[in-house]
């Protein structure tokens, strides 16, 4: 473990993640000074000190080498927040001998702040110059967020921001736990019996949200999950119609089912979405090697994936996903090149490439204990690999996130031809549009005028929730009934 000390709190998040990112393979623990003490530092192999003054910041990095306590020493002016990351990371790369693709931003959206400077008037060069001076970003992550900002910019200058909505409907049942998953979801085999239970909570948020959201525009409906597709047909068709027929679809411009995995798919579930309107699925395969699906704990084959996927074509799916995970154990480049050349074939109408990240509540983290972190591979190269299948197959970079402890420091990137963009996807990270989320664990997005953000969640456990579905549905009138200039 690497222990931190530092003696300003607010600044433990971006220590935290700039010395986990160039260390993943360690925990990383940040203390207040307070907690130091002679005793506990001569008993420690190695630690790090951030010592931040009104006018200056002294960087200590304390090694045990060959038996003997070697400290390596920086002081550096306190230029505010953004300086002090920039100088750790600076002091991090010296130390350590590599640089980070994204610098030194820790935050989840890298496409918020050329996105910011775009509506500020800023020039393409302006933005560049800042991310590359403030943030120490790449010229490609550059490029790349730019890239991304203008095209997401163009998607949600139609979007109804104050006098719309969307909708997340979540369904938390999967066939298996995958290695890596950390989402709220459970095995369906053990809440089958109940499942009408379940949507009968769902259906009183979905009449809640009708009620009280029905001067206001509905945007976009994403039914994710878990795997929305475990469930039975007659209970996707009883859903389906809940929603259709309660909700004014009138100004709807997409209607996302998370379908996923191809071990839950079938022709009459297809057939029930289509019946009711869905207009963009996900047939997830994650890799098309079954060696590494079986790993991973997903029960079906790449055979599998492409009868799903040519199925749903010949139902008469136009819009169609495909979710893919780089870095997943034991692959190499060339399982990544196969991967894409397989997905090349099967021509699907948008990609998401996910750089794997190590969740702590996932079984991944105690499989990397038992295996070590090395297995784990993800690469520029694997990146470039995926980058240009995309581009291949005539898709665009349309929206990109980051997560805690990724491989690779990368990032997740969603590809998509014209017109077949996941609006959803861009307005769940941009956070510019109220999102009213329904189902167990799911969180609900308030945004107000300001651009401030309030939420609410539901519980996680499936039993409280449908237990306790009435105080879910105070929480959101709660939330809503404020008044902006009080919150």
């Amino acid at each position: 473990m690497i222990q931190v000390f530092t003696n300003k709190e607010n600044y433990q998040y971006d220590i935290h993640s700039l010395i986990k990112a160039f260390y993943p393979e360690h925990d990383v623990k940040v203390h207040d000074i307070s907690e130091k003490n002679m005793t506990s530092m001569s008993e420690m192999e190695s630690f790090c000190e951030v010592i931040i003054g009104e006018e200056s910041i002294e960087l200590i990095i304390a090694v045990l080498d060959s038996g003997e306590k070697k400290y390596y020493k920086q002081v550096i002016d306190n230029n505010g927040k953004n300086g002090f990351k920039l100088a750790l990371y600076e002091f991090l790369c010296d130390y350590t001998g590599k640089t980070l693709p994204w610098g030194n931003l820790t935050g989840i959206r890298p496409t918020k702040l050329p996105m910011g400077m775009l509506y500020e008037g800023k020039s393409d060069k302006e933005i560049l110059e800042w991310l590359k001076q403030t943030h120490a970003v790449s010229d490609e992550k550059s490029l790349l967020s730019l890239d991304i900002a203008k095209r997401e910019k163009s998607i949600l200058d139609k979007i109804h921001y104050k006098d719309g909505y969307s909708l997340y409907i979540g369904i938390p049942f999967c066939p298996t736990t995958c290695l890596y998953c950390s989402f709220t979801s459970y095995p369906i085999s053990v809440w089958r019996k109940r499942i009408s239970e379940y949507l009968d909570a769902l259906f009183k948020e979905i009449d809640y949200v009708a009620e009280a959201f029905k001067s206001k525009i509905l945007d976009t409906i994403y039914i994710g999950g878990g795997t929305p597709t475990t469930l039975e047909a007659d209970e996707l068709d009883i859903l389906l119609k809940k929603i259709t027929e309660t909700l004014d679809f009138s100004n709807v411009k997409e209607f996302t089912v998370e379908a996923g995995r191809a071990d839950s798919i079938t022709a009459e579930k297809l057939e029930v979405l289509k019946k009711y309107g869905v207009t963009r699925i996900s047939v997830n395969p994650q890799t098309m090697k079954d060696e590494t699906l079986k790993l991973i704990g997903r029960q079906h084959t790449v055979s599998q994936v492409k009868d799903v996927f040519a199925l749903a074509r010949q139902i008469g799916f136009d819009n169609i996903n495909m979710d893919i995970i780089l870095g997943l154990p034991g692959e190499m480049e060339e399982d990544v090149t196969n991967t894409i050349e397989e997905i090349k074939k099967l021509n699907p109408d948008s990609l998401t490439v996910h750089s794997l990240a190590i969740k702590r509540a996932s079984k991944l983290r105690q499989w990397i204990e038992e295996n070590g972190i090395s297995t784990l591979r993800n690469t520029d190269s694997t990146m470039d690999i995926a980058s240009k299948g995309a581009d291949a197959m005539d898709m665009k970079p349309y929206y990109l996130y980051r997560q805690k402890n990724m491989s690779g420091n990368f990032e997740n990137v969603g590809y998509a031809r014209e017109g077949k963009y996941g609006i959803y996807n861009i307005l769940i990270m941009e956070e510019v549009q109220t999102i009213v989320a329904l189902g167990a664990g799911s969180i609900t997005k308030r945004v107000l005028g300001d651009g401030r953000i309030e939420r609410c969640d539901n519980v996680k456990d499936i039993g409280l929730y449908i237990e306790k579905i009435d105080e879910m549905i105070e929480r959101k009138r709660e939330l809503f009934s404020i008044p902006e200039k009080e919150i």
